[in-house]
């Protein structure tokens, strides 16, 4: 009988960033899901962000679903894929839209 050794690899530092960068001193509300795990939503300030990183399998098939909802009364909504390849996604919630700049990992750009 032949003995098989399975190791799971994980790569580590790839993430999602979100940033409030509202104007006239809005709070941005954002929560987050992956197929695994539920990112506790919270509320972001004019001018703050916040970061989580995490493994990714071998596979490299981790994604992440995102809203943002921004005040007076978070009416205003939009959900999006934050994350499904490796690097940093790096988002942005601005008065005329949300902007992603993606890093790749080992790269400035």
């Amino acid at each position: 009988m032949r003995s098989i050794l399975c190791i799971i690899v994980l790569v580590h530092g790839h993430g999602v960033k979100i940033s409030n960068e509202l104007k006239f001193q809005k709070d941005l509300n954002m929560s987050c899901f992956s197929a695994d795990d539920r990112i506790k939503e919270r509320t972001l300030k004019p001018g703050t962000h916040w970061e989580f990183n995490f493994g990714l399998n071998v596979v490299g098939n981790t994604r992440y679903m995102c809203t943002l909802k921004q005040e007076p009364g978070f009416k205003h909504h939009q959900s999006f894929r934050a994350f499904k390849r490796r690097g940093l996604w790096d988002w942005r919630a601005r008065e005329d839209g949300i902007y992603l700049t993606r890093k790749k990992i080992g790269t400035t750009t």
